[in-house]
């Protein structure tokens, strides 16, 4: 086998790992690797395309810059295309960087402009004859989204510049929000009974992308200028740092801290300073843009595919912090899982107090060499998550800490914990396990699910502690009288919970599927099986040869779905729950409908409450034109339809720049 062969069986091998670790990030909120491991791997095909071009493809996951407009917005193109840059991680990466530049400009003597990377939503703002006529969001470099009149509201951006303008010019930038004024948003919303947003950045992106340029007025957002697009005529400035001034003269923001440099060394420190130090800044940042200062030398540089010769984004690693992890804890999921994580002292770690952190499994354990007691690491894995990323192992010198081990027998019930040979994870081996029935049971009455209404978690603990409850089916038998020997349980309130648990027998039959917690199969796959099979006695039938003719069930899914079916236990409960008068039936979809459709293959996602449709009724349309419903937001989602009072998930399409629509839109889509 020659190299380039080689090269190019490993560029494929990276294609599709890279397109399988972005569908577990964003399509099953499953991710197996980390951006560290990630970001690696990409960097490892960049290489390759960059030594063998020919080997690049159309789908390579290195040709991505942005996200495409949302049809939400009028499409916005860029005269000159807004590119991103390459990253540096570390010093030695930015050395490589620096000497590419000094070999392509001949050894020239050059200086460097370094600017904070602020976290934020890349834009481009449109002035004309001095005045502010439109502005957009990046998209996908070529082509972005009409954002004007909400960037209109925002007080950093001047409506007319100062002094003598050009006739045009393009400015570029960032929007972003400072910490104090996210927190202070955040308490206004707490004390308003509205949810709190996630991060920053994610705030300041939704408010961008939001339909109604009200909402945007009511959020506390900043910008500040960093480059230029159109300019006519050119700009005097000869350089980085005067461009950046020139702006500043015009009226716009511009960074406070940018700092040029002509000895290479010392911009390295500087680099380096910043990591330690960002913690004080009233905004996130997650590096440094470093360019050569001389836009002469910027034009004799040019760009290479998607980023430019002459920058380059110095980046940090997630915020991290240490602390002392107190105890090793297990608790049980819905499936019997039994899953570790670490108790610690309290630390703050990227803006938020961390408690609890994540231990994922016990081979993570054992490889980190974590123990109880230890002084850890921890981040903020993608920035939500905590996690521990190992221990300080110099902090151990005179202790004896003991290594961690999966305790025999199940916290809760007693029974014994066995770990099959290949899988990560450990399992409760008693399927009565009152851990895995208040879990599932929690599950069956969630609002994606059967939504029981009034059967929340103090209430599932409830009735499984008094024997009410044995399995999901179980909810179905209980009555007044039962219902009012549970403590703080009123006569209103168990009627009310009464006509909720009669309701939920109504449910479509897919939420059925989903609310009986078949391992691995989420809303989306249960409503996949449902319009497949129709009813549930067909499901049960199906061999693992069938389901896997169902789209995106693959062998691993279709022996869970088919073991299920065919364990006694999960029979009876399946019987209980038809004597009960639960809908087990629905319309399967026709073939030509899944393909030919007004909306085959899109995927929707619901949320808030919508005038004229229950989400049911909106599901069932959806499905009958070839559309899928999804529970969760990700890149790969289509529309989100947000009705009154939207939560969580109308913030996350805003900030995945997914397109949001209410129900007119929706009806109309569907005519």
């Amino acid at each position: 086998m020659t190299a380039q062969t080689a090269d190019a069986k490993r560029a494929a091998r990276l294609r599709d790992l890279l397109h399988r670790y972005s569908h577990e990030y964003y399509i099953l909120d499953a991710p197996s690797v980390d951006d560290a491991e990630y970001d690696r791997l990409l960097r490892e095909l960049q290489a390759l395309e960059t030594k063998h071009p020919e080997l690049q493809t159309l789908d390579s996951p290195t040709t991505r810059v942005g996200a495409a407009p949302s049809s939400a917005f009028a499409p916005y193109k860029h005269n000159i295309p807004m590119l991103s840059l390459g990253n540096a991680f570390g010093a030695d990466e930015l050395r490589t960087w620096n000497e590419r530049v000094l070999k392509l400009l001949k050894g020239e003597r050059i200086a460097y402009v370094a600017e904070l990377k602020i976290d934020g939503l890349a834009i481009s703002l449109r002035y004309e004859g001095g005045t502010f006529v439109s502005g957009a969001t990046r998209g996908d470099g070529s082509v972005g989204e009409n954002v004007s009149s909400n960037l209109r509201t925002i007080r950093s951006i001047p409506l007319r510049l100062t002094g003598k303008s050009p006739r045009v010019l393009e400015v570029r930038g960032e929007v972003y929000m400072r910490r104090t004024d996210f927190d202070a948003m955040n308490e206004k919303r707490a004390a308003a009974g509205e949810p709190a947003f996630v991060n920053p950045r994610n705030a300041a992106a939704g408010a961008i992308r939001q339909l109604d340029p009200r909402i945007t007025a009511t959020r506390p957002l900043r910008f500040y200028a960093y480059a230029i697009g159109d300019c006519e005529p050119p700009l005097r400035a000869k350089t980085q740092a005067e461009l950046l001034d020139e702006l500043h003269d015009f009226g716009l923001p511009v960074s406070t801290r940018r700092k040029r440099f002509d000895d290479f060394d010392e911009l390295v420190a500087y680099c380096e300073k910043w990591e330690h130090e960002r913690a004080s800044l009233d905004f996130g940042i997650d590096g440094i843009v470093v360019k050569i200062d001389s836009l002469e030398h910027q034009r004799t540089l040019g760009f290479v595919g998607k980023d430019p010769r002459w920058a380059i984004a110095f980046k940090y690693p997630p915020e991290e912090a240490r602390t002392k992890l107190l105890s090793i804890e297990v608790n049980v999921g819905r499936t019997g899982s039994v899953n570790p994580y670490a108790v610690l002292d309290p630390v703050h770690v990227g803006g938020v107090t961390v408690t609890t952190a994540t231990l994922h499994n016990e081979d993570y354990i054992h490889q980190k060499d974590i123990r109880p007691g230890d002084v850890v690491i921890v981040r903020r894995a993608g920035e939500v998550i905590p996690e521990i990323v190992g221990p300080v192992v110099t902090e151990r010198e005179g202790k004896r800490l003991r290594e961690w081990h999966m305790p025999e027998r199940c916290p809760v019930c007693g029974s014994a914990i066995h770990r099959a040979e290949g899988e990560a994870m450990a399992y409760c081996t008693n399927a009565a396990c009152p851990a895995q029935i208040k879990e599932g049971l929690r599950h069956f009455a969630s609002r994606g699910a059967m939504d029981i209404e009034g059967l929340g978690d103090k209430l599932c603990e409830a009735v499984v502690d008094a024997g009410y409850v044995h399995d999901v089916a179980d909810v179905y038998a209980l009555d007044e009288e039962r219902l009012l020997k549970l403590p703080r349980m009123g006569e209103k309130m168990a009627s009310n919970l009464l006509d909720n648990i009669e309701k939920s027998k109504k449910r479509p039959f897919w939420c059925l599927l989903y609310a009986i917690g078949i391992r691995f199969v989420g809303a989306q796959t249960a409503q996949l099986l449902a319009d497949e099979f129709g009813d549930i006695d067909s499901l049960e039938e199906a061999d693992a040869d069938r389901l896997q003719t169902v789209e995106q069930v693959g062998p691993v899914l279709a022996d869970s779905i088919a073991t299920y079916f065919h364990q006694p236990q999960n029979r009876r409960v399946i019987e209980k729950l038809r004597k009960a008068g639960v809908t087990m039936r629905g319309a399967p979809v026709s073939r030509r409908a899944k393909t030919s459709g007004k909306v085959a293959g899109k995927t929707f996602v619901l949320t808030g409450t919508l005038a004229g449709l229950t989400r049911e009724d909106a599901s069932a349309m959806i499905v009958a034109a070839g559309g899928k419903v999804s529970g969760s937001v990700s890149k790969k989602t289509d529309y989100v339809v947000a009705g009154e009072s939207a939560g969580s998930k109308l913030s996350k399409a805003e900030s995945l720049s997914v397109t949001v629509i209410d129900e007119d839109k929706l009806r109309a889509l569907l005519a």
